[in-house]
């Protein structure tokens, strides 16, 4: 099965960026148009996309500072059972993120296409984080 990696600094504290990739909050600024849930082990999280994608992911790792992950339970076919992960280590200069999608299940036009769009996301996130900046969901794609 195939990943989805993304490595890059965000030059803010490892704190932060967890409660940024954690919370509600904080995916609805770079990821979600909406996103609702409360951050814990087991938690069910909702995505909201727009009209017809309301998704699901259950919060299957959370040991902050470090480590988070969802497992889609509810989403396009492709991505049930795929795992979004971050892990976070501290440096001198804010924190390294090490990004995965994991378990697609093969190498196909949606896998392709979510590859260009997680690396935009992750950028917008990045920016986010360390000025401010915030992209109306419906133009992030074209930025």
């Amino acid at each position: 099965m195939p990943d989805i990696l993304h490595d890059f600094p965000i030059l803010r504290p490892i704190e932060e960026v967890f409660d940024a990739l954690s919370s509600p909050e904080g995916l609805s600024a770079w990821w979600t148009l909406t996103a609702a849930g409360i951050p814990g082990p087991g938690e069910v999280f909702e995505l909201d996309f727009g009209p017809g994608y309301l998704w699901q992911a259950e919060m299957s790792v959370f040991e902050p500072p470090n480590r988070l992950e969802w497992t889609i339970i509810d989403a396009d076919p492709d991505w049930i059972n795929t795992r979004i992960g971050f892990e976070l280590n501290r440096t001198e200069s804010g924190t390294k993120v090490q990004f995965y999608h994991a378990g697609w299940p093969s190498l196909n036009d949606h896998y392709r296409t979510s590859c260009f769009c997680w690396a935009m996301y992750l950028r917008l996130f990045r920016r986010h984080m360390e000025f401010g900046e915030f992209v109306p969901y419906a133009e992030r794609l074209d930025v």
